[in-house]
């Protein structure tokens, strides 16, 4: 008897363990399908008709990248998750190159040191891609996918790093991306949503972005109102002291944006009205005269809407601004500007020439190691084809006469240097910040460039009003190199070479909207059509 229950026992033990085996394994097959389904649930709404970019993946390219790299399951379910969440959607490409925060974000990768693995590969590449801008790019080729599919691996690993203060989730990391173009009403309200936490977020480490924030509420109840009326076109100067029917409507205009606080409605162009001018010249980049000029007149009459797109359009840039940290450099260059700063604050600011129409500075990141006292100028190989070679067939002399040397030939191109002293385009200073693009800032003798509003005239390179300041400011903590020392080395005509005792980040950015320290929104001239091309892509209704 006593066997006999025993083996009804075992029975018994037997079906138990059975039935949890059952019941666990449809609870891994339920979970399991559950991650089918996320990994799985494509966004069907996005096609080539409304998406941010124009090139869509393959979903078998994803497959094979993940297996070719041999990425773990966490990161190749996010990266699945990504591409789903976008339709397979490239993300940092387009017919017409990089998108911008594919830059932007390149740069906030560098800044931040994350300590993740580098890929130099990766980074040749996208040099390849900024320096020939020219390049074809469709969905079929190898090496776009690769670089496609490595940028956004590296976004997925590096931003758990760089955004860990703010404790964004993958999916809200993902939508720092965009996908889909939306109405401006749409973008507006997603921005001013209270659910929009991703927003919320951003704006906890992110200042700038949070200032330019309150800027879209302020110009969207503008627009809401009807925006402002456009005024005639100015034939002439108008100055202060006399009445004209069009300064009416100047004080109106600049009474809806906040430059002119009076209630004064009358045709004199009084002090009120001069002051509010000079105020909105400031914040629109123009010298404060105070004067009624045509182009003062062109800046108002953009329409708000016009303004509300250009804000949101430096939101998406904002989205990529570093949290301050220890000393930095930053060029802005529709600002044609360059900061110093210490964390948030700021040190001191200076004038900036930057790259024309054709040599566009490029946006990027850099470290500034070096000094370089009278310096040679090694002339770029584009400006002896288009420039010297023409001028040494018309004038013999011309590499005497301008302080040239030839150093050799390469390709059958000579290279040539220009001598340090007078008229050495790179004046008495340069400084190096090591990058693929040979852009460097340097002194210039072209003095009279600063006195211009608008200074874009440079081939590529940062020209400084103040060099000197710049100098002192990234030896002063080398005994020596004393003020005095730092003249004599500027004016040797003998290149000298000088480690600074700690590399600097420098930040090359382009904002056309942004707020200042004294809380003041300012707005730039988009010197190279960026924003233009931005506003295409975001909005299904541009202006």
């Amino acid at each position: 008897m006593r066997f006999v229950r025993l083996i009804n026992m075992k029975k018994w033990i037997v079906t138990i363990v059975l039935i949890i085996f059952f019941i666990a394994g449809c609870k891994n097959k339920k979970q399991e399908n559950e991650k089918t389904e996320k990994v799985n649930k494509r966004n069907l709404t996005i096609t080539i008709k409304n998406a941010y970019n124009d090139l869509f993946l393959d979903s078998m390219a994803v497959e094979r990248f993940i297996t070719r790299q041999k990425l773990n399951d966490t990161i190749a379910g996010e990266l699945r998750d990504f591409y789903d969440a976008r339709n397979y959607e490239f993300a940092w490409f387009s017919t017409d190159g990089l998108a911008q925060h594919a830059m932007a974000f390149r740069s906030l990768y560098k800044y931040a040191d994350d300590n993740t693995a580098e890929n130099k590969a990766l980074e040749e590449r996208l040099d390849e891609y900024v320096v020939n801008d020219s390049l074809e790019i469709n969905a079929k080729q190898p090496g776009t996918i690769k670089t496609e599919l490595q940028l956004t691996t590296r976004f997925i690993r590096s931003s758990k790093i760089i955004y860990e203060d703010a404790d964004i989730s993958p999916e809200q990391i993902n939508e720092l991306i965009p996908a889909k173009k939306s109405s401006l009403e749409a973008w507006i309200k997603s921005i001013l949503d209270n659910d929009n936490k991703l927003d919320e977020k951003l704006e906890s480490i992110n200042e700038p972005y949070g200032l330019l924030k309150k800027q879209v509420r302020r110009y969207a109840e503008i627009t809401t109102k009807g925006g402002w009326p456009s005024l005639p076109e100015a034939s002439k100067k108008i100055k202060k002291g006399k009445s004209y029917p069009v300064v009416a409507l100047v004080k109106k205009r600049l009474h809806i944006t906040g430059e002119f606080t009076s209630g004064d409605t009358s045709t004199l162009f009084n002090d009120d009205l001069e002051n509010a001018i000079k105020q909105f010249q400031l914040e629109y980049g123009y010298k404060p005269n105070g004067v009624i000029s045509g182009q003062l007149i062109v800046e108002i009459n953009v329409p708000a809407v016009k303004r509300v797109e250009q804000i949101l359009v430096n939101m998406q840039r904002m989205k990529w601004m570093p949290s301050a940290k220890g000393v930095t450099i930053f060029v802005n260059i529709p600002e044609f500007m360059l900061y110093v700063r210490d964390g948030k604050n700021k040190l001191f600011d200076m004038p900036v020439v930057v790259g024309k129409e054709g040599h566009n500075t490029t946006m990027f990141y850099g470290d500034l190691n070096e000094i370089v006292f009278s310096p040679y100028w090694n002339i770029p190989k584009s400006i002896i084809e288009k420039e010297v070679l023409p001028q040494m067939q018309k004038d013999p002399d011309y590499l005497v006469k301008k302080h040239m040397e030839i150093k050799g030939e390469v390709n059958g191109v000579p290279v040539i240097r220009q001598l340090p002293g007078e008229g050495n385009p790179l004046g008495k200073v340069k400084f190096l910040f090591p990058n693929s693009f040979n852009i460097y800032f340097h002194d210039t003798p072209e003095k009279d460039l600063f006195d211009k509003e608008k200074r874009a005239y440079s081939h590529g390179c940062i020209r400084l009003s103040d060099p000197v300041k710049l100098a002192n400011f990234l030896l002063q903590d080398d005994k020596a190199w004393t003020p005095e020392k730092i003249d004599s080395a500027m004016n040797s005509a003998q290149e000298k070479y000088v480690r600074v005792k700690r590399d600097v980040p420098v930040l090359i950015t382009y904002y056309t909207a942004w707020v200042d320290e004294n809380g003041i929104l300012n707005f730039r001239e988009d010197t190279y059509g960026h924003d233009k091309k931005m506003t295409a892509k975001m909005f299904t209704n541009a202006l």
